[in-house]
């Protein structure tokens, strides 16, 4: 007897041969999205200072959790390097309680598809915070694992992000932006801003207030709900960018955003989020026009 498979199990068929495929072992190394530092907090940015780094701005996504983002020359010349490379100007420092930990230059510079790995940052940053381990994910990706990134077939990758708006100028667009995340009652928040050396690019650090499934304070508290108990804190996910390239102010998807950040997420996991991408999206529409 002739078994027929219907469409739905030979697609959950298709993905989870994908998911054994990239399961298999390799013995490229691979890379995790965060960093557990071991300096205390009191010390950080006099820490960051003394090796050159900048700080653009800080925020609390909710209470108990304060971000501190970062950048330096070296940062904003790698960025001007690649297309849609400022995404890659900053790094993210995160402090809970007596936690500190930061982004993983290595792991976000290839996700970005930058022209280089930015090694260079990841060694300053351990000389000035430490490095007790990367985290984030139980295996990691391997760099050209992460140059290709995206979460399951049909999700989108780097190189789809969202346009949300095209104005006449860059200046234009910069200055929409910017007034728009200062405005208060726009349910954004303005965090940072950092300019491209050399390049039509302006990146901005976005808030998200409030008590929708995009806010900053719901969609952290659901997400790290997902790790382990004792794990740290995935606090330097946030916050989100908005990056104006030219004459146009782009977001990466929430799809890829999220997935990039927490890559061990399962598609249930993932379901239960899955009204967050719409709501960033909207919320950064709305800073953007």
């Amino acid at each position: 007897m002739k078994l027929k498979l219907s469409k739905t199990l030979f697609l959950i068929l298709m993905l989870c041969v994908t998911g054994m495929a990239q399961a298999a072992p390799t013995s490229e190394p691979t890379y995790k999205p965060y960093i557990l530092a071991s300096v205390a907090p009191a010390q950080v940015k006099e820490k960051l200072t003394a090796e050159g780094f900048e700080v653009l701005g800080e925020y609390e996504p909710y209470k108990g959790a304060k971000v501190i983002v970062i950048t330096n020359d070296a940062l904003k010349n790698a960025a001007a390097q690649s297309d849609f490379g400022g995404y890659g100007a900053i790094q993210r420092v995160a402090i809970a309680g007596d936690e500190v930990s930061y982004t993983n230059p290595v792991y976000w510079a290839n996700g970005y598809r930058m022209a280089t790995d930015l090694a260079d940052i990841a060694a300053a940053l351990k000389k000035a915070l430490g490095n007790n381990g990367e985290f984030g994910s139980k295996k990691g990706n391997t760099k050209k694992e992460l140059r290709k990134y995206h979460y399951a077939p049909f999700m989108p990758y780097f190189t789809d992000p969202i346009e949300l708006a095209k104005h006449g100028t860059h200046k234009a667009a910069v200055e929409k932006v910017e007034t728009a995340l200062k405005k208060e009652g726009n349910g954004t928040m303005f965090v940072y801003r950092v300019d491209i050396p050399n390049k039509d690019e302006t990146l901005f650090g976005m808030g998200i207030l409030g008590d929708h499934d995009g806010a900053d304070r719901v969609i952290m508290t659901m997400l790290n709900k997902y790790t382990a108990e004792k794990a740290p804190k995935h606090i330097a996910y946030m916050p989100y960018e908005i990056l104006v390239s030219g004459t146009n102010a782009y977001l990466l998807h929430g799809k890829f955003r999220i997935a990039l950040s927490f890559p061990d997420l399962s598609m249930m996991q993932f379901m239960k989020i899955r009204k967050a991408p719409e709501a960033i999206e909207k919320a950064a529409k709305a800073a953007a026009k």
